[in-house]
């Protein structure tokens, strides 16, 4: 019996072959983790992107604002992450090109939502950012978050999430990583999710994110959990503060102290949570069970989310998605091979 990947191996299955999941080591970083490793990075996102949108070879990624050398870099850690694999195309001279993996496809849902997020919360971005078309309605649609054993509309109000058998603090946050960053402006240029960067763009951001989510309010208690830089956490909340995410407010026993509430606009960045956590929970496991557990407490059952058309109400797939660009022929989303 061969064994179940561990989380670092190459792939060497088929691009169409989810396979099982990747094996977590006991006691080391949870799937909550390993996600915001491959997530909380500007550049992964955004060539998970461009990978969903049909980009596979080296040129269709070089128009981004990033140099031939961190691109390079960023598309050989992809493939050892299982997100995209590298198959020869040309043998004289050698080229080889990028195909998006199941696991980079399953990806689409994150997508979707960070999408939907900044064209309705994020000024100017309603008009930047594309239309999609749902092809089984045939109307323009938004996303719409949803819980798969009931089917009814998920909000986080909804939710009751609880840490599982792998979950701690400690566990859900990444080993340091060595990141670069865009260049100023270069994320207008490139057509990115700014808003969505700064939440999400680096693991400490997402994790701070994450900890408003499960309850955190004091700045101390951000920084006890995470075992965080006091400077590093008060820069991240003046940034989340800025960009509307969160609202600091008064302690109401001790005016000296300061608590940090996710506002609306936070709050709609839930599905982005929530379909990132599902991503990272179906493809990295371990004996020891789940990081997290959410119920529905509609319904009573797990939470596992689901995305549905606002227009017909069907559960929405990649392939019945089309983004649609202001110029040309719209992109089937997920249609890269």
């Amino acid at each position: 019996m061969s064994r179940r990947p561990r989380a670092g191996d190459s792939p060497s299955r088929s691009i169409d072959d989810p396979g099982p999941p990747f094996e977590l080591e006991p006691g080391q970083t949870n799937a909550i983790g390993r996600m915001l490793a491959l997530l909380g990075d500007e550049w992964t996102l955004l060539l998970v992107r461009e990978s969903l949108l049909g980009a596979t070879r080296f040129s269709d990624f070089a128009h981004l604002p990033i140099s031939n050398a961190v691109l390079t870099a960023r598309l050989q850690a992809m493939v050892r992450d299982g997100l995209l694999q590298r198959q020869i195309y040309q043998q004289q001279p050698l080229r080889a090109g990028y195909l998006a993996t199941a696991q980079c496809r399953q990806l689409w849902a994150v997508l979707v939502s960070i999408w939907h997020w900044e064209r309705t919360w994020v000024d100017d971005q309603v008009d930047a950012l594309p239309a999609m078309h749902h092809r089984a309605c045939d109307q323009d649609f938004a996303p719409a978050l949803s819980c798969r054993h009931c089917r009814g509309v998920a909000e986080v109000t909804d939710i009751e999430a609880r840490w599982g058998p792998s979950g701690t603090w400690q566990r859900s946050v990444p080993r340091a990583t060595t990141r670069r960053r865009l260049r100023s402006g270069a994320a207008d240029e490139a057509g990115l999710f700014p808003q969505t960067m700064a939440i999400f763009g680096s693991r400490w951001s997402a994790a701070i994110i994450g900890a408003a989510f499960m309850g955190t309010r004091r700045f101390g208690d951000f920084q006890t959990r995470l075992d965080a830089p006091a400077a590093l956490i008060a820069d991240r909340l003046k940034v989340f503060c800025q960009i509307g995410v969160l609202q600091a407010a008064a302690h109401p026993k001790r005016s000296d102290w300061s608590e940090y509430h996710l506002t609306p606009k936070g709050l709609a960045f839930y599905p982005v949570i929530a379909t990132a956590i599902h991503w990272a929970q179906a493809n990295y496991t371990g004996a020891e069970g789940p990081a997290l557990r959410q119920t529905h407490l509609r319904c009573g059952h797990e939470f596992v989310p689901l995305l549905a058309c606002d227009q017909c109400s069907t559960t929405l797939a990649a392939n019945s998605i089309e983004v649609v660009p202001r110029r040309g022929e719209p992109i089937e989303l997920g249609a890269a091979r």
